[in-house]
């Protein structure tokens, strides 16, 4: 199928949007299921169908529906939006849920910038003629899953004819939670607590009082924290205060391997913990948001952010003052970051510590970065997440030689 003839889609972003903001979608998925039964190879329809699944959770079906459209077609197309500049963004992909991949849809709101996806894996490598475009994105996320496809891309990424940005997927593939802490040892500015997976036989025995901790992670004793691997959004992750927590931790989780850390006490002198997420750019720090909570499992949806006026006005007077504030303090500890990861884009989860250090939860380039709290809640939201967009999009300009 030519460029041409790709029919556009509605794109992540947008139906993201309407989830989030509870429009009601019965009648575009009505509309979406009427073209899709008229004409079974519309590929942009059911490809909107399952990303309206997977944002509903719905995932087993929504996997089912985009694995049909990719029978029918592995290049879709989002048009620009806002003021047409023009340029071409091609984003290689990979088939999975809507954290597989770097979020370039909710980058490119309001931009002119029209989006184009190209679904890749082993069996589908980018193949010619490769669709028209200005610059390219790898947005391959790092998982288990993607790992061989990442790898598939290592001889093809230095020979892209196009700008390719993020395009060292060997670096993309280093972004397990065990290799970031490997990547930043020796970093002083960062705590990037040691990190060893086990498996769910090696944690039952440490749970029985066999001496495996300190193997698998030297110097460090109870609590730990533990995760399955694969595992996002908090799913599994406990702490657990001594061995006698295993077992029922075990009890609860289906998973074969695990992550295990030390737990760090990042409690603020008021108890509460605050957690910031942050988009490197070029290696420049853009804050996303500051999620503030008694609970040390510290995500933006579990912080009373929604309800708590108190914890927003404190969140709008990070924002405002962070180049000043915190980017200044941890300036070489973002300089490290962008050194030791080596990607123009990436995002970070991370926190401050009592004396003063930067901790790193987590470094991944398909962290969602988004623009679509309620602007009567969240009004200071709107310019910064608007600084992140047009930095990021001045990037592809730059790369693409448009400005």
């Amino acid at each position: 199928m030519s460029q041409a003839a790709v029919k556009p889609s509605i794109g992540l972003a947008a139906l993201a949007r309407m989830t989030f903001e509870q429009v009601d979608v019965r009648p575009l998925w009505g509309e979406l299921v009427e073209r899709a039964t008229a004409d079974p190879t519309d590929a942009a329809a059911l490809m909107d169908l399952a990303t309206m699944l997977l944002l509903a959770g719905d995932r087993e079906n929504g996997l089912a529906v985009q694995a049909q459209a990719l029978d029918q077609s592995r290049l879709y197309r989002r048009p620009a939006g806002g003021a047409a500049q023009g340029l071409r963004l091609l984003a290689l992909t990979i088939a999975g849920d809507t954290m597989a991949n770097t979020p370039l849809d909710f980058l490119l709101e309001g931009s002119g910038v029209e989006l184009l996806t190209l679904y890749v894996d082993p069996d589908h490598p980018p193949s010619e003629p490769l669709p028209d475009h200005d610059v390219a994105f790898l947005a391959v996320g790092e998982s288990e899953a993607n790992l061989a496809t990442l790898r598939s891309l290592e001889p093809v990424a230095p020979h892209w004819p196009k700008p390719l940005i993020n395009g060292l997927p060997a670096r993309i593939a280093e972004l397990t939670r065990d290799g970031v802490c490997a990547l930043l040892a020796g970093v002083d500015e960062i705590i990037a607590p040691p990190t060893a997976r086990v498996t769910r036989q090696d944690l039952a025995r440490i749970g029985g009082g066999e001496d495996l901790l300190g193997r698998a992670l030297p110097g460090a004793a109870f609590p730990i924290i533990a995760r399955p691997i694969g595992s996002h959004a908090g799913t599994g992750l406990e702490k657990l205060d001594g061995p006698e927590a295993i077992a029922a931790y075990l009890g609860g989780q289906d998973a074969d391997s695990f992550y295990i850390a030390p737990f760090v006490d990042y409690a603020g002198p008021d108890g509460q913990f605050r957690k910031q997420r942050i988009a490197l750019i070029e290696g420049r720090p853009f804050v996303c948001h500051m999620a503030i909570s008694p609970r040390w499992m510290v995500h933006y949806l579990n912080a009373d952010m929604l309800e708590n006026a108190g914890n927003r006005a404190e969140e709008a007077r990070f924002m405002a003052g962070f180049d000043a504030d915190f980017a200044s303090r941890h300036r070489a500890a973002f300089a490290r970051l962008h050194e030791r990861i080596g990607l123009d884009y990436f995002a970070i989860d991370c926190a401050e510590t009592r004396d003063g250090r930067l901790l790193l939860f987590e470094a991944d380039v398909a962290m969602i970065v988004h623009a679509m709290d309620p602007p009567e809640l969240f009004a200071y939201k709107q310019p910064q997440m608007r600084k992140v967009f047009d930095a990021f999009q001045a990037m592809l300009r730059r790369r693409a030689g448009a400005g």
